[in-house]
């Protein structure tokens, strides 16, 4: 094929993988090729598209194997009634692009996805010869993510486990009713048994890994699974769309929840809104979503009393809940728990694994917690330390004010006159 084409083709179908958020590659296994065996690493740093939430420098080939789709859902730019124009890889041209990126130290792994052609068995089988054509082919040791079609056949699921570091189902909508009017092909029940049947894969493959010595089987994706949520195609509320990843968390043992705001697109169907969520939503979901994750938070403690049940906009939701739970604050740094501790706006929990610590030498003092933390100015109205009290700041009337932010002024024409 030609090399215009080629780059055509590539044009197309990356532009075409950019709605899909869910690709970031913490905790795949360390593989790399020192020693002159095979290709790639998932350790390096190359040119940096985004970083992964333990903090290495990931760049991936994020591409559609094809955006050809014999589906109809109503919010995607690549369905079938829609006149977006289309491209299609074959096995080989990914397998080569990869190889080629790699070696020019563009890239450190792949993400695959595709519009389904023929049928889900059909395009899932060809995304497994994708991964499985690197890896045994080509002794491929980068990271390399599938996203997996819900209506594939289970041996398939099962293949695409085996070579894949992450695999991801996209639940699409938070709401079930949501996505059988929006996308008529897919089934929530059948998204969900497909999810439930990749934890089962994990689960029954890290037990059998257990006490094995040093020859074990194969992992099945090492790395784990994620999926996606569309924001604001329909009309669920945050606390529906942290409800639903809640459940997800707990369910399927999932490592991430991404959250993508919906993009209107031209001739888009009647039923979609006329414009996109503010990407501050977006934004304040992935803030809350870590909450769920990592500070203790449940669902209805972050969502409690919000009108409509959306996160404020103006204040993080960490913040937002301080403000409507003062009666809880100040707390003590030097001897709180954990746990209350995790619930002070402006520390991370690295901030309070090092106050933990550092308290166990000394009295803390602001000073110390100025510089453990990165905002001391959101901290200070809900501590006490050794040589600090906030008195009556706690129960400001303006603090939540104070601590936002003040709106940058919109940029506008100078005048002559």
């Amino acid at each position: 094929m030609s090399a215009p084409e080629l780059l055509r083709k590539l044009a197309i179908l990356s532009d075409a993988a950019k709605y899909d958020a869910s690709c970031a590659s913490s905790g795949a296994p360390k593989r790399n090729s020192v020693g002159g065996k095979g290709v790639g690493s998932t350790e390096g740093m190359g040119i940096c598209h985004a970083y992964a939430p333990d903090g290495r420098c990931i760049s991936l080939l994020k591409i559609l194997l094809t955006n050809f789709c014999i589906y109809d859902c109503a919010y995607c730019v690549n369905r079938i009634s829609s006149n977006t124009p289309r491209a299609r890889f074959s096995v080989q041209e990914v397998i080569d692009l990869t190889l080629g990126f790699y070696k020019r130290n563009y890239i450190e792994g792949l993400f695959l996805s595709s519009g389904i052609i023929r049928s889900a068995d059909y395009t899932m089988e060809a995304m497994v010869r994708v991964a499985k054509g690197l890896r045994l082919d080509h002794d491929f040791r980068g990271y390399i993510h599938l996203k997996l079609i819900p209506e594939a056949s289970p041996e398939l699921v099962a293949q695409a486990g085996l070579f894949a570091d992450r695999v991801s189902i996209n639940v699409e909508l938070p709401r079930d009713d949501s996505l059988h009017r929006l996308a008529p092909e897919k089934d929530a029940g059948q998204i969900k048994r497909a999810m439930g049947a990749v934890r089962l894969g994990i689960e029954e493959r890290a037990e059998d890994r257990k006490g094995r010595g040093k020859v074990k089987p194969a992992a099945f994706a090492a790395a784990g699974q994620s999926t996606q949520v569309i924001v604001g195609a329909d009309a669920a509320s945050d606390d529906e769309i942290l409800g639903k990843s809640e459940t997800l968390y707990g369910g399927y043992n999932l490592k991430r929840v991404y959250y993508s705001a919906f993009s209107p697109m031209h001739d888009a169907a009647k039923s979609l809104p006329l414009a996109r969520p503010p990407l501050m939503r977006e934004h304040r979901l992935y803030q809350a979503d870590w909450l769920l994750r990592f500070y203790g938070f449940g669902r209805a403690e972050i969502t409690q009393g919000l009108p409509g049940g959306m996160l404020d906009l103006a204040v993080d939701p960490k913040l937002g809940w301080a403000l409507a739970h003062r009666g809880r604050f100040p707390v003590d740094v030097n001897r709180a728990d954990r746990e209350a501790l995790l619930r002070v706006p402006g520390l991370g929990v690295s901030s309070v694994n090092k106050l933990l610590a550092l308290r166990r030498q000394k009295r803390v003092r602001l000073e110390d917690v100025r510089r453990l933390c990165k905002a001391i100015g959101k901290v200070r109205p809900f501590i006490v330390t050794e040589d600090w009290s906030p008195g009556a700041l706690t129960d400001s009337a303006d603090l939540k004010q104070a601590l936002t932010p003040a709106a940058r002024a919109e940029p506008r024409q100078l005048s002559l006159f």
